[in-house]
């Protein structure tokens, strides 16, 4: 009786000691979750910070980037200004030489008309443009249009068309009458020709072109 006892006493001791290290494992392992939970925690609550701070880096650089583009907008204007600035002043340095070469010295001699060329045979336009750009109810400054130089000779874009002078143009107009004088074309009799307002006998031949 007395070993049967001391076996159950001695079986008791070995349940206690193997219960009391799994207990203690499961208080650690408790206290491992807590920590790696507390751990986490704060780095959720870091996230919407750094979330933040992107957020305002990006709304930060958005002013600049505008700005950048309108910079560059800016300077792509100014550039295009300078380079129109510069034509106008390359033609207005050509314009009077090209047109002083096509100055007449006695123009009552030098000056054709179509007939006395042979005949218009070129291009005629159409009734509906003719009828709303052309005729003397249709006037125009020549410095107002898009000329261009060929060969060192003046060619004006109007109502369409390109347009050069056949004819010389009389020598007692103004120097600048390409600046001030209202001028129109018309087709008269044989052919079309450029008229001065101030001079409305004086007909010069002209051709154009369709580009």
């Amino acid at each position: 009786m007395k070993r049967f006892g001391v076996i159950g006493t001695t079986a008791l001791f070995l349940l206690a000691g193997f219960a009391a290290p799994a207990g203690a494992r499961q208080q650690d392992q408790g206290k491992s979750q807590k920590q790696g939970q507390e751990s986490k925690a704060p780095k959720q609550k870091q996230s919407k910070p750094q979330g933040r701070q992107r957020q305002a880096t990006k709304q930060q650089a958005q002013p600049r980037q505008q700005q950048q583009r309108q910079q560059a907008t800016k300077q792509q204007s100014q550039r295009q200004q300078q380079a129109r600035t510069q034509t106008q002043q390359r033609q207005q340095r050509q314009q009077p030489v090209a047109w002083q070469k096509q100055r007449a010295t006695n123009w009552q001699s030098q000056h054709r008309t179509w007939r006395q060329r042979g005949g218009y045979n070129g291009y005629r336009i159409p009734t509906n443009d003719y009828n709303q750009y052309y005729g003397q109810n249709h006037m125009f400054r020549i410095n107002t249009l898009r000329v261009v130089y060929v060969g060192s000779y003046p060619r004006f874009q109007y109502g369409g068309f390109w347009f050069s002078l056949v004819d010389p143009w009389p020598q007692y107009w103004a120097n600048n009458w390409y600046d001030n004088d209202e001028m129109y074309i018309a087709y008269y009799g044989d052919g079309y020709y450029l008229f001065n307002r101030r001079y409305p006998r004086d007909r010069i031949a002209i051709t154009f072109y369709l580009n």
